[in-house]
């Protein structure tokens, strides 16, 4: 028997499809795969998918200013009725009178928010960090996981590309560079059963660090995906093939690096707002000047510090209702993450986005700059991970990514152009996860 055909990993796994499993798993230069992993997909699930998609491809997000998404009222009135912890509060309150919560609640208590009605032998889950120091489990489902694809390929139309199906084709290889990393083969029924992988390009995860360019170019995917980290590293590999398109998400992509990656790989490279809480959220478009927002069903805010919405066009925590994680209905959900919202004939557009709580730093004149000055100065450098901290005392450490230390010397220079001549130590990145970007320890400085 066929060892590929697993019908709880792979249920509509064909011929083709398990020879493309064979051949990602069995080449020659192939990495350590350390992980199983599967589709799950059921041929109901890829109807509803498929449906799910065209719906998606005929809408638009066409709130704005000045009126709510006309799904609104109804989609609170359903979490208020279906979501223990909203059915134990009572009837729904207007919806402006709905207090906030935020990644603290569901740390605490993450099945008050899943729905009663939601079938719990199909549900899958999963752990992530972050940097808010509340690590997660994220309720989800097959068909959730899968709806990914149909928000990456809105992405990419917006940008004129069309992945090709086909189980003689790799679509995507999503890539990671940890010390330890969950790697895996599958295939996506969506695509035709199209090759999908997920690797690590640590060198302790091959026989040889020279396989890794010869079995990437072996494989030769439509799409990279990955952070700004594995991406950096993905660069310097020798490879001859070029992909259509690179996704980035997780970490904020620099300028610098973004224009260095289209350079090398003379492809697109698409910086997608994504957490794991809402799946992808927006696809940062530089003609429109922002992150043009990808989901019909998702209502974004932007509230201030005591939890009220801002004027339009200034900033605030971005804040998220609806989605399309049936497992996990959003209801004002505060990421941490900031921005404004702007408007265009397009959609809603996030502006000036970056992560976490914002913060200012104190210039050695006595001046307060915001941590956007400091993103700003360092746009144009290519790098991989960067975090500024300044203590107590007003100093300065900027740490910087492994990849990134030889620009050092150039993110120096351009901090003091905004700070003067103060001094600023630089030291290693040695975490591999998610840092706290900007941090400070000054009175005065964290904007709480």
């Amino acid at each position: 028997m066929n060892p590929y055909f697993d019908p709880e990993r792979y249920p509509t796994l064909t011929e083709d499809g398990a020879r493309m499993l064979k051949f990602l798993r069995e080449h020659p230069q192939a990495p350590v795969y350390r992980n199983e992993s599967g589709n799950r997909l059921t041929p109901e699930d890829l109807e509803q998918l498929a449906e799910f998609e065209r719906t998606l491809n005929q809408s638009s997000v066409d709130w704005n200013a000045l009126q709510t998404p006309g799904w609104l009222g109804a989609f609170v009135e359903q979490v208020y009725r279906e979501v223990p912890f909203y059915r134990a509060q009572g009837n729904a309150p207007h919806f402006t009178d709905i207090a906030p919560v935020s990644r603290a609640d569901f740390s605490r208590d993450i099945a008050a928010f899943v729905p009663n009605n939601v079938p719990i032998e199909r549900m899958i889950n999963f752990r992530t960090t972050g940097t808010s120091g509340n690590p997660l489990l994220i309720a989800s489902h097959p068909r959730v996981a899968a709806s990914y694809l149909c928000f990456h390929r809105r992405a990419l139309r917006h940008f004129g590309i069309e992945l090709t199906p086909g189980p003689q084709q790799v679509g995507v290889v999503l890539v990671g560079f940890q010390r330890r990393c969950f790697t895996y083969v599958s295939v996506t029924p969506q695509l035709g059963e199209s090759g999908l992988a997920k690797i690590n390009l640590h060198p302790d995860d091959w026989n040889s660090p020279n396989d890794r360019a010869a079995y990437l170019d072996a494989l030769n995917p439509e799409i990279y995906t990955g952070d700004p980290l594995s991406f950096s590293e993905l660069k310097n590999l020798p490879l001859r093939t070029r992909p259509r398109a690179l996704i980035s998400v997780g970490m904020m992509l620099s300028d610098g690096l973004k224009t260095e990656l289209e350079s090398r790989f003379n492809a697109p490279v698409l910086d997608i707002y994504s957490l794991n809480e809402a799946g992808p959220v927006g696809v940062f478009d530089a003609d429109l000047g922002g992150h043009l927002l990808l989901q019909p069903g998702l209502y974004v805010e932007i509230l201030d510090r005591q939890g009220q919405p801002v004027a339009p066009g200034e900033r605030g925590e971005i804040t998220l209702t609806g989605g399309f994680n049936f497992c996990l209905p959003l209801l004002r959900y505060r990421t941490g993450d900031h921005a404004a919202i702007t408007y265009c004939t397009e959609g809603p557009l996030l502006t000036g986005l970056s992560g976490r709580t914002p913060v200012r730093f104190r210039t050695q004149t006595g001046e307060w700059i915001n941590n956007i000055d400091i993103t700003h100065a360092l746009r144009l450098l290519p790098l991989a991970q960067f975090g500024l901290h300044q203590a107590a005392d007003g100093t300065l450490c900027l740490s910087l990514a492994p990849a990134s230390l030889h620009q050092a010397t150039a993110c120096t220079q351009a901090l003091q152009g905004i700070f003067g001549t103060q001094r600023i130590a630089v030291k290693p990145i040695k975490t591999e996860d998610k840092i706290l970007q900007y941090s400070s320890d000054l009175e005065g400085g964290t904007l709480q």
